[in-house]
């Protein structure tokens, strides 16, 4: 079978339609994430990649490590989205066990928390602090960068209200 791998690590759009969009609503984003930096990936150059592995000759036997163009870590990445919305938004960082027990006190399933402490504690462990050139050999262009992310999601009013989003 004729095959092509696409895989990256944590997505731009966490902090706007994932489960960090409230907290960045709300104006503080607690979450037990270390200083260790990450590859942020716009979903839509995933997107872009897999569309042209699946509709163009040219990617079958590829593997493409999706990253975007430069590394941030969550807190200078929640610090580019307030710069980007002119708001106050916090990063507070806890540690694993706070976060755990959080969740489990709003009622988050076992199953999900467990699922938490496998992202923040094992994928989280600078495994993924390396920028790829996937992006650019499977499209021929640059990976998005986070501040456009952040613009473009701050002018279409995504972190707004509260109610809106999640």
């Amino acid at each position: 079978a004729d095959w092509t791998i696409v895989r990256c690590s944590w997505f731009n759009q966490n902090f706007s339609e994932g489960f960090f969009a409230e907290g960045v609503a709300a104006g503080e984003v607690v979450l037990p994430a270390t200083s260790v930096p990450e590859p942020f990936v716009d979903v839509e150059d995933i997107a872009d990649v897999a569309a042209k592995a699946l509709s163009e000759d040219g990617h079958v036997g590829q593997v493409y490590e999706l990253t975007g163009s430069r590394m941030l870590t969550f807190e200078e990445a929640v610090g580019e989205i307030a710069a980007a919305t002119g708001r106050e938004i916090r990063y507070l960082p806890v540690s694993i066990e706070e976060y755990a027990a959080a969740a489990r006190e709003h009622g988050v399933p076992e199953e999900v928390i467990e699922f938490l402490r496998y992202l923040f504690g094992e994928v989280l462990d600078g495994r993924n602090a390396s920028l790829t050139d996937g992006v650019q050999r499977a499209l021929g262009r640059a990976p998005r960068d986070f501040s456009e992310y952040a613009r473009e999601a701050a002018a279409a009013g995504v972190w707004n209200d509260v109610a809106r989003v999640g």
